[in-house]
């Protein structure tokens, strides 16, 4: 069975699930989706904004394959994966982008490398430019 959940940056820099979910509603394994989206998404801004690059939008897709028909307590995940969309202003930012994200992905979120450890992680990256070249 195939769990995922969606997270986006607002602009006061939290994270709020995307609909039709509710946090309240959330069963302990979209929980664990949640708070791994949650730790990649702080750690991709904080490094963006090391980078001095502004993130227009972040919006994080963590799903997880389950290795059960419906969720169960012993159900467990047999593979995980992350994908990130994100806007930024200019293309020149492209490659920041993309090393903040490469870099919260493989190095710095421990959610990530927590689930590491349960199953294999994949990870896609999206990112547009609303502007162009400075």
């Amino acid at each position: 069975m195939h769990q995922s959940i969606t997270i986006h940056a607002e602009e006061n820099g939290k994270f709020a699930l995307a609909k039709p979910h509710d946090l309240e509603k959330l069963n302990p394994k979209e929980l664990l989706l949640y708070s791994t989206a949650l730790c990649a998404g702080m750690t991709t801004l904080s490094i963006a904004k090391k980078e001095r690059v502004e993130l227009q939008k972040l919006e994080i897709k963590m799903s997880g394959e389950l290795d059960t028909e419906k969720v169960e307590g012993k159900s467990q995940f047999v593979s995980f994966d992350i994908a990130y969309n994100i806007e930024c202003k200019h293309i020149d930012e492209q490659s920041k982008v993309s090393n903040a994200v490469r870099l919260a992905t493989d190095k710095y979120c421990g959610g990530l490398s927590m689930l590491r450890k349960i199953a294999p992680v994949s990870h896609s990256i999206s990112i547009v430019s609303i502007e162009e070249e400075k």
